[in-house]
This record gives structure tokens, sequence and C-alpha cells, in this order.
């Protein structure tokens, strides 16, 4: 009887701990299917989307397939993409007229003169300053980099970067170093073309 009492004293005091053991246990991850249902699908979202662009809205605005539709392949990937043509390829490198003015080719807006050009031996066209009001800088942190990115102003084609401070022998010391892909030229001024006919409108409307 002894030995017997002894056994279910034991047996006892196993499952009480055993009970006990199971009681303290509380699993510190939550089951797969409870996180999924608690956690909001954005923030899921969060993890492993990157940050979105803020896209400008500018006077000329266009989705990417009604650009694609009007550039050719490089041009898009140029404009719109802010790809790079290979320096000395561009059709605009070595052009150095003595008028005209080189307009964008996404929305043939006057960007730059031929008198703004220079002969920078960089490989691209270089201009030392824009029309006014025709190009905008913004930052371009790419590539662990911080440059000046310079794109249209009135569509927002990307053209290139622009530099400043590399000893040019030009009235403004900067380079605008812009891809010719991003370029149409154009013989007549059209600048000073522009200023007559405002002017002309003028006199008419007197």
């Amino acid at each position: 009887m002894r030995n017997l009492a002894s056994t279910i004293l034991t047996t006892i005091h196993l499952l009480r701990n055993s009970t006990l053991s199971a009681i303290r246990y509380r699993p510190t991850t939550l089951p797969r299917p409870v996180l999924r249902a608690s956690m909001p699908i954005p923030f899921f979202g969060a993890l492993f989307s990157s940050t979105p662009k803020t896209e400008k809205m500018y006077p000329v605005n266009k989705s990417d397939s009604e650009w694609q539709a009007q550039l050719s392949p490089t041009q898009f990937r140029i404009l719109r993409e802010k790809g790079t043509e290979s320096p000395g390829s561009g059709t605009y490198d070595k052009h150095h007229p003595t008028a005209g003015t080189y307009n964008c080719a996404g929305c043939n807006a006057p960007l730059y003169t031929a008198q703004h050009k220079f002969k920078s031996g960089c490989g691209w066209p270089a201009f030392f300053d824009a029309v006014p009001g025709a190009v905008e800088r913004h930052v371009d942190r790419a590539f662990g980099m911080s440059r000046t990115e310079i794109v249209c102003a009135k569509c927002g084609g990307h053209l290139g970067h622009v530099f400043k401070g590399e000893g040019y022998d030009t009235p403004t010391d900067e380079r605008h170093c812009v891809n010719s892909v991003s370029l149409k030229f154009d013989k007549n001024d059209k600048v000073i073309d522009d200023t007559k006919k405002e002017g002309e409108g003028s006199k008419a409307e007197l």
C-alpha cells in the first residue's frame, strides 16, 4: 500500500509540473494566419515598394504611352527615363552654327540659342546659359552622387546636367551638358522671331 501511495503521489506531481509549464509558455510569434489577418495591407506594401515619385504637372503633360507613340525608343529612354547617350555620339556634339535655336525634342520649346553653345570637348553639346525660364534645375542623387539635373520647363523632358566652376572662359562659368537626343535644331532663331511677333502684335493693337 505504501508503494502504491508513493507511486500515485509521484504521478500527481509530474502531471502538476507539466500543466504549469504549459500554462507559463506563451509563443513569442503570432501564428502566420493571425499575423496576416491582423496587419493592414499598406504595411506590407511599405515593406516591399520603393518611395513613389512625386510627378510635377508641366504645361505639356502626356502619359508614357502617348510619349512612346511620339518619340523614338532612344528619345523616350533619354527624355522620359533620364538616360544618357554615349559621349561623342550625339548629332550636336560638334555642331556650332552661328545662328538658330536648339528646341526640346519632346515639345519643341526653345531651350538654347546658337550663341549659348561653346566647345567644351566633353563629348556632349555644351551651353553656358539657356533661354530665360526654359530650363528647370533639380537635385539628382542617383548613383550615390549629388548633381544638378536640367529638364525642359514646358514638358519636364530630361536634358542632362549642369556643372559649375570648371574654369571655362564663358560668361557664367557653367556647362549645361545636354544630350543631343533631347534637342532638335532649328536654323531660324525662334526666340528672336517670337519676340518680333509679340512686338508686331502690340503695334497692331495700338
